[in-house]
């Protein structure tokens, strides 16, 4: 069971990397249990400089975001936790974690809270996919890393990982909706034209064979992609119906550096962070991000939507440096192609 787990993560780490230059990853990330369901990261710089991660989304991040996969006699366990949409732009350096040459940096998180192993036994608990960084001197995202863990097998009590869980999935209900004033306007454009780039996007990828085949590196999914686009337009295309609740608090305090929204698709709602509000409603620019793009890339994370993820990478790069399953997976590739179709890229 381990050796099949272990190829099939490496597999899906190796095609999600971006170009690096071909050479090894320079980070060495190992876990281990301290607890029923808590574990601790450490990650080591091996690299003979020093590395500054853009810790968003990543170990580094104190958000429910995916940092392991769990497994159960060869059945993952389904991660239903944060997704970010995070920008890649105008990032400040409170984004980043420089970690040294030679140097050791440590995480802890519960994976109870992300994962529902409340029924407890034997579990699989094991970590692969890539972080991007920047130069030393800059907050200009340059590439990225891709990094595999060691398998830790652990028993878990099904009865105290089942408090955790709840007591996760309760801090939404102490929060009220507050989508207010020029917020709620900014909200109600960005659904309205969600809608319409979805419709647009649905269209053309039942026509457009380049552009399918750009982003999506294939046609044959071309049925999966346009009925997710149909979905998303009649999600975005009502705010008294649908599966989604919209809220512009910080639910879960995952409004960190270069977030500009998430979605927690087990609670199927999304939180609007205030650098969201900072984005243009609608961009004309090829692969930039706005306000109705990032509406969409959160719609498709709701289970009800597609499911998708975000494999820890952002952009057209990231999209471009996918496998086709992958990409049918990823929510920015939905994004950065129905921006393509309503710009012209």
């Amino acid at each position: 069971m381990k050796a099949s787990i272990i190829a099939t993560l490496t597999a899906l780490a190796t095609a999600a990397v971006v170009d690096l230059g071909k050479r090894d990853s320079p980070l060495d990330v190992k876990l281990e249990m301290v607890g029923n369901t808590a574990v601790k990261a450490s990650i080591t710089n091996t690299g003979a400089a020093d590395l500054k991660v853009f810790k968003t989304g990543t170990f580094l991040d104190n958000s429910a975001v995916e940092k392991v996969q769990v497994f159960q006699d060869d059945s993952k366990v389904e991660f239903d936790g944060i997704r970010l949409r995070v920008t890649t732009l105008g990032l400040d350096e409170a984004a980043f974690q420089t970690i040294a040459a030679g140097e050791t940096v440590e995480a802890s998180f519960d994976i109870a809270e992300m994962h529902d192993v409340s029924f407890g036994g034997s579990f699989d608990v094991v970590s692969t996919g890539a972080v991007s960084y920047a130069e030393i001197n800059s907050t200009e995202i340059a590439g990225v890393v891709p990094y595999s863990s060691n398998l830790v097998s652990t028993e878990i009590n099904g009865a105290e990982a089942a408090k955790v869980r709840r007591a996760f999935l309760n801090k939404r209900t102490v929060v009220q909706s507050d989508c207010t004033g020029t917020r709620r306007t900014a909200l109600l454009t960005a659904l309205s034209n969600c809608r319409s780039l979805a419709s647009a996007a649905a269209s053309a990828a039942n026509t457009n064979n380049a552009k399918l085949t750009e982003y999506f590196k294939t046609t044959s999914a071309r049925s999966t992609v346009v009925a997710v686009f149909n979905r998303v337009a009649s999600e975005c295309g009502s705010t008294t119906s649908g599966v989604s609740r919209y809220y512009c608090t910080d639910v879960y305090s995952s409004c960190s550096s270069g977030v500009l929204a998430y979605t927690l698709p087990s609670g199927s709602f999304i939180v609007n962070c205030p650098l969201e509000f900072t984005l243009p409603a609608l961009t004309r620019t090829c692969h930039a991000q706005d306000q109705a793009t990032t509406s969409l890339h959160e719609t498709t994370h709701l289970t009800q939507i597609k499911g998708t993820s975000d494999y820890g990478v952002y952009g057209y790069n990231a999209v471009r440096g996918l496998t086709a399953a992958q990409n049918l997976n990823h929510a920015d590739t939905y994004a950065l192609f129905a921006n393509a179709i309503y710009v012209g890229c």
